[in-house]
């Protein structure tokens, strides 16, 4: 059998269809957020707090995950249990009556996401080989995306059909993230493998290859500006409501996210594609750049439907670029048995960066403007595309059985 013609297997379809109908479920709730928030009064600040808090916890889960899943024989029943406590917390908006209620369910849900991401991108790297990371990788960005789509399309219809009720619209958040948990218990084949040996966390640590390491400090330097998208959904609806009002600001910001994502899904799987054909490090260093260039619209250009769209397109297409062509190039780097310790410290390494750019975007926004706090974002962005270029890709990932034997 030809693997490299056979990528797209049960496991590889099972995961990218959780992860299609995962983010289903989470985006129809994180679409309206911002305007359930804004029924209670709160700044943006407190997004940015929401966002930032939920990422950190997340963070931390992630690398716990990955060190602690390597040593597991079977990893996918922590998949499951990730997934559920995911639909559960996103569930649980529809209870909030303050804005601290709404950061405490995001806490609860992005700790299951947490837990979640390092095991299903370990268990999607060892389903393909590696000359089609990439578009395994992609595919499965894609898939999430589409539900990046269907997520907003299903909340614009809701939030009218509903009448802007939002507990109804956040119960049924729960349907798409309970087949998400199903699909991986029932689709997804884990192969078998034999765990790392037991090892201190440190030492895990260690075995990383530098180049890995380098690879790490550039997507964190990009990481702390890279600030929650839903942050864009705020701008679109403060900046329309003076001219449309605030209910149909609220609908076209909605509108222009569902833009965002069109293209993020669009981009995903081509990101991949292209990564399996030519050297990844500089095509991600072209995402970076493209996040570089949304916030310098957001800064310099009048703030019409004409332009917020163009910053969602870039929006979108930078996320896509970014986050396949991240994971693809993290399986590259790094030995297949230290995959789950891989992908937890890049997830937390993203994590991190979301943690500190989500709050300090949003502080600079309420306190400062658009310009402060976008400007922070450029900076960065173009700092990271230069450091991601000067990392080196050549030769095979380093054989870690021989690195193991050494410690």
């Amino acid at each position: 059998m030809n693997v490299r013609k056979n990528w797209l297997n049960r496991t590889v379809l099972g995961i990218g269809l959780a992860s299609l109908f995962s983010d289903w479920s989470h985006e129809m709730a994180t679409t309206v957020m911002p305007a359930f928030l804004a029924t209670m009064g709160v700044a943006a600040a407190w997004l940015g707090l929401i966002e930032g808090v939920s990422d950190g916890l997340s963070s931390f889960a992630k690398m716990g995950s990955g060190y602690y899943t390597d040593k597991l024989q079977r990893r996918k029943p922590i998949a499951v249990a990730g997934y559920i406590v995911t639909a559960l917390g996103t569930a649980a908006f529809g209870l909030a009556t303050s804005a601290w209620h709404v950061l405490l369910a995001r806490a609860f849900a992005w700790l299951g996401r947490g837990v979640r991401t390092p095991v299903r991108k370990a268990l999607l790297a060892s389903a393909v080989t590696p000359e089609t990371y990439g578009r395994a990788f992609g595919f499965e960005r894609m898939m999430d995306t589409l539900g990046a789509i269907v997520g907003p399309a299903t909340a614009f219809v809701l939030l009218n059909a509903l009448h802007h009720h939002y507990p109804a619209l956040f119960a049924v958040t729960l349907i798409p993230s309970l087949i998400a948990a199903g699909l991986v218990a029932f689709l997804v084949k884990e192969r078998e493998r034999k765990p790392v040996p037991h090892i201190s966390f440190g030492d895990r640590l260690r075995l990383l290859p530098s180049r890995y390491r380098k690879f790490a400090a550039a997507v964190g330097l990009f990481g702390l500006g890279a600030f929650a998208h839903t942050m864009l959904i705020l701008l679109a609806t403060q900046k329309l409501t003076p001219e449309l009002g605030p209910a149909k600001a609220a609908s076209a910001a909605v509108g222009l996210y569902v833009l965002h994502n069109v293209f993020y899904a669009s981009f995903a799987f081509a990101g991949g594609w292209l990564g399996d054909r030519f050297p990844k490090k500089w095509l991600l260093a072209g995402g970076y750049v493209m996040s570089a260039a949304m916030s310098f619209c957001i800064i310099a250009l009048p703030a019409t439907l004409g332009t917020l769209a163009l910053i969602f397109v870039l929006g979108g297409t930078n996320v896509a670029l970014e986050e396949t062509l991240e994971d693809s190039l993290c399986a590259e780097l790094v030995a297949a048995e230290h995959h789950g310790m891989a992908f937890g410290v890049l997830a937390t390494v993203n994590g991190i960066g979301d943690f500190v750019s989500s709050i300090v975007v949003g502080a600079l926004w309420t306190a400062v403007g658009t310009g402060a706090a976008f400007g922070y974002s450029l900076v960065l962005s173009v700092l990271g595309a230069v450091l991601i270029a000067t990392v080196g890709t050549s030769g095979a990932s380093p054989s870690s059985s021989r690195t193991l034997r050494s410690v």
